[in-house]
């Protein structure tokens, strides 16, 4: 039996919020000052969609020493300053939301509040969402577990198989299916459709095709 959709659980980064190509860029900058260069593209295959936690992880294991706790201050004003200059909503989102008032609909990301704070405040989607964002840093484990999801429904009190999650990412759709709740994809940001696609995954390129997909995905 399929349940119909009784919440749309969005990513935030790349999903409402341009960010992923402003942080890609300064996300070069700080790897490089630490020590480790890699391309925009490895950045997106290696990191997106996860939680800065998994990726100090990564960074000291690679490095083969530990980062102080706050590694991340020294290089906060550049994400900071760049995001305020630049950021934009996804386009199309705003379209979407309107499109969608008659449903449920919350945020869980893997970054934290004080960003999604900045990030939804800057495009005016904050308030779209107020007192239904959710952080990767309120569960144990980020995505590709499926505990931020799963924490987000239970907070909406929606059963996981009536949940729809919106997500850029492979680690984020791997979430979204190991939680029980439908995929759906988009493509129209830094990762290639083709490592989006997979089964029960719905793959859509333009923001504005969301409210019908849900509707008949």
């Amino acid at each position: 039996m399929i349940h119909p959709i009784e919440l749309v659980i969005f990513d935030c980064d790349g999903v409402l919020v341009d960010s992923e190509r402003i942080a890609v860029r300064v996300d070069a900058l700080v790897l490089a000052e630490l020590g480790w260069d890699l391309t925009e593209a490895e950045i997106v295959d290696r990191f997106m969609g996860r939680s800065s936690q998994s990726m100090t992880k990564d960074i000291e294991a690679h490095l083969g020493r530990s980062l102080p706790a706050d590694w991340e201050e020294e290089f906060r004003p550049l994400y900071h300053d760049a995001l305020v200059a630049g950021l934009t909503p996804v386009p199309g989102i705003v379209e979407a939301l309107d499109a969608l008032a008659h449903l449920p609909i919350c945020v869980a990301s893997s970054g934290s509040h004080d960003k999604m704070r900045l990030t939804l405040g800057i495009t005016g989607l904050h308030q779209r969402f107020e007192g239904s964002i959710f952080s990767a840093t309120e569960v144990a484990h980020g995505k590709p577990a499926p505990d931020l999801f799963l924490h987000a429904a239970q907070r909406m009190g929606i059963a996981p198989e009536a949940c729809a999650v919106v997500e850029d990412s492979p680690y984020g759709l791997q979430a979204a299916h190991a939680a029980g709740m439908r995929a759906f994809a988009y493509a129209g940001g830094m990762v290639p459709a083709h490592r989006l696609e997979g089964p029960d995954t719905v793959v859509f390129d333009d923001m504005r095709k969301l409210p019908g997909l849900l509707t008949h995905p």
